[in-house]
């Protein structure tokens, strides 16, 4: 069968038409692959190439900008900013690209239109945090502080995750509580709290202090966990007198028991009412290999709560908990007073009490006399006076590794109503 002439042309015709689609197609993806391989180098001639077989893409001009002012080698300002420029007249609603020229006019030293930059970013993306917090940085370093901190707090509202950052950098530039509570901080508990944290941890007791009086006084609840590392600053730095105070308002915040021990006593809870807090000023227990802890029923003369410490007779331990640091004057005498009962307790060394002071070894040292083998609930009574420097005392049970190494601990002690009161206080108290 013979094919017509126009028929065969037209099959001719169509794999060149195709082929010539196809290559139009190519083109260009072929273009901006090289483009884009270029642009993403760490070459500068190659950049350059990559971002100019692009026209019109803004992001191009911004990377090769940022490549530029950031060379550690090499830095070039004047050539960023023209890179930059275009980048923002490719893409003028990219607030990424004016900040990035907002940098590079600060950088060359033109404040003006640094400024001028940052607003073009602000109008074009007005709900940013990131562009809050760049603006606010950008004025904080021009000293404007009224106006970074505004901006600041603008991109704490919008981004949580900016405040540790926002309080150190307040903190750095005016070393004011009350410019960091009153134009940074959120109202709320949360933020005062990091706050906190960031002042205790920088040994900035004074303002953490204040700043913790203005947490107080928000009236809202917060859990006594989040005040610990606040506590551990305040007994290492001998703050005893606001170690008390501060752990009561913790308390009441926290929505648990305040009132102060009874028989003006000094350590918080030593009738074992409540669970250990495990830090702050109440009951710590590290528990060692080798020993269990729970609290027993059956009620001792006292009518108190009972700790029970059970010991397996796998090791030869070292015990120092339960422990409770107590805030305490110097130069007074005090009367310690405890409720001590063994069962079968094994080995040479027995469990005790000891009374130090943390922070000045040496000063205070008041070991009592140690209990093994079985005893029925028995009075453990010390007296203990303070060294001029004393601002915390620590009373700890402790149990001293026998010297005879498989001289392992078994047994059980249960120990209740604990209590460290002043003398002068012992003795105005009327006789039963």
């Amino acid at each position: 069968m013979e094919l017509p002439l126009e028929g065969l042309g037209l099959r001719r015709a169509l794999p060149i038409a195709a082929l010539a689609t196809t290559a139009l197609l190519i083109y260009p993806a072929a273009k901006y692959w090289i483009a884009s391989n270029e642009i993403h180098s760490d070459n500068l001639e190659k950049m350059e190439r990559g971002a100019a077989l692009v026209p019109g893409d803004g992001d191009a001009w911004d990377r090769l900008g940022r490549f530029e002012q950031f060379d550690f080698a090499n830095p070039d300002t004047s050539r960023a900013l023209t890179d930059y420029r275009k980048a923002v007249e490719d893409d003028p609603l990219s607030a990424y690209y004016w900040m990035d020229l907002a940098s590079a006019y600060e950088d060359s030293g033109d404040m003006a239109r640094a400024a001028d930059a940052y607003d073009h970013a602000r109008s074009v993306y007005p709900a940013s945090a990131l562009v809050a917090w760049n603006y606010g940085n950008f004025l904080l370093r021009q000293q404007d502080y009224t106006g970074a901190y505004a901006q600041i707090r603008l991109a704490i509202d919008r981004d949580q995750s900016l405040l540790p950052m926002a309080i150190s950098r307040t903190w750095r530039s005016s070393g004011d509580v009350n410019q960091l509570v009153g134009q940074v901080l959120p109202p709320n508990p949360e933020a005062y709290l990091q706050a906190l944290d960031f002042l205790g941890s920088n040994r900035q007791t004074d303002a953490a202090l204040a700043l913790w009086q203005r947490l107080i006084a928000l009236g809202k609840p917060f859990p006594l966990p989040e005040t610990f590392a606040f506590f551990e600053e305040l007994i290492r730095v001998d703050r005893g007198d606001d170690a008390r105070r501060v752990w009561l308002q913790a308390l009441a915040a926290a929505g648990l028991p305040h009132d102060e021990p009874a028989n003006h006593s000094l350590i918080w809870d030593g009738g074992f009412a409540t669970e250990f807090t495990d830090a702050g000023l109440g009951w710590r227990w590290d528990l060692p290999v080798g020993a269990e802890i729970n609290f027993d029923s059956a009620r001792p003369p006292s009518g108190t709560r009972a700790v029970r410490l059970d010991f397996t007779g796998g090791t030869n331990l070292s015990l120092d908990t339960p422990a409770q640091f107590i805030p305490a004057e110097p130069g007074r005498a005090f009367h310690f007073h405890a409720l001590m009962r063994t069962d079968e307790i094994s080995t040479d060394s027995g469990i005790r009490f000891s009374i130090t002071d943390p922070n000045h070894p040496g000063e205070v040292n008041l070991l009592t006399d140690g209990f093994i083998g079985t005893h029925s609930w028995t009075a453990v009574d010390a007296d203990v006076t303070t060294g001029a420097d004393t601002h915390f005392l620590v009373v700890r049970v402790v149990r001293y590794p026998s010297q005879f190494f498989d001289n392992k601990l078994s047994g059980t002690v249960w120990i209740a109503d604990v209590s460290l009161v002043p003398s002068d206080a012992t003795a105005a108290q009327p006789s039963p």
